[in-house]
């Protein structure tokens, strides 16, 4: 039997480390073919493979191998409004989106990502040494917000279950911005304040370059996913969504 192959080869690390050097229209010219080799066609590659272990465990979850509109963030900055003008991200970002999420459809993952449409969706971060996989709504919409806050009011014991449970939080810590009072219309007393404070409905787990680099990344993925499922669940309950 032949030996598996890992979709990523160190030159993947390379690439990135050479970059935040070289962040410059032309020195990414002169290195185009070394990104579609190393970085973009096996991003694609590994978003194929995806397909259908996430259908199996969730007909909503979208692994999309289309080179442009699909799964994997474009390598170009947006440098309109920011202070910084270098003109390439230094990661690999890759998301896997929910069904609903309609920016997808614009071509943009960024926006299906920052909840234009709000939904859960699963996160896979590339950079050496700063490698994670993340789940659940980023910045979420203030109705969509404020529905997520209400529905932890009425379903405290599925929360606790789905982010509390031995399975998650083996590998899996909820993070992302928080408000520094309560919010407005909620009992500070709540035994769940800290996460009536949220802002941000997400969870992570670090990944190191050897399981990126490692054949068996799909299925090391899965079992993660697998961890963060009943959040990902809970959110669209809490937004009316199918899971």
């Amino acid at each position: 039997m032949a030996k598996a192959e890992a979709y990523f080869t160190p030159d993947l690390f390379k690439f990135l480390k050479a970059l935040k050097r070289n962040n410059s229209r032309e020195w990414f010219q002169a290195n185009k073919d070394r990104y579609e080799e190393q970085v973009r066609g096996p991003a694609l590659r590994l978003i194929a493979a995806m397909e259908a272990p996430l259908r199996s465990l969730s007909e909503q979850i979208v692994a999309n191998p289309k080179p442009v509109g699909g799964s994997l963030f474009r390598i170009h900055r947006d440098t309109r409004f920011a202070a910084d003008k270098t003109p390439y991200k230094t990661h690999v970002g890759i998301t896997f989106y929910h069904a609903a999420t309609k920016a997808m459809q614009r071509g943009d993952a960024g926006n299906a990502a920052m909840g234009r449409l709000d939904a859960p969706v699963l996160y896979l971060h590339l950079e050496s040494g700063e490698c994670f996989t993340g789940g659940g709504i980023w910045h979420p919409q203030p109705e969509s917000l404020k529905r997520i806050r209400n529905y932890l009011l009425n379903n405290p014991a599925s929360w606790k279950q789905a982010t509390r449970s031995a399975a998650f939080r083996r590998h899996w810590e909820m993070g992302g911005d928080s408000l520094s009072r309560p919010p407005k219309g909620y009992d500070p007393a709540h035994e769940l304040i800290d996460d009536l404070k949220r802002k941000d409905f997400i969870a992570s787990t670090p990944l190191s370059d050897e399981d990126i680099l490692s054949p068996g990344l799909p299925q090391l993925l899965m079992k993660r996913y697998k961890d963060v499922a009943p959040l990902c669940d809970w959110l669209c309950g809490a937004l009316d969504l199918e899971f």
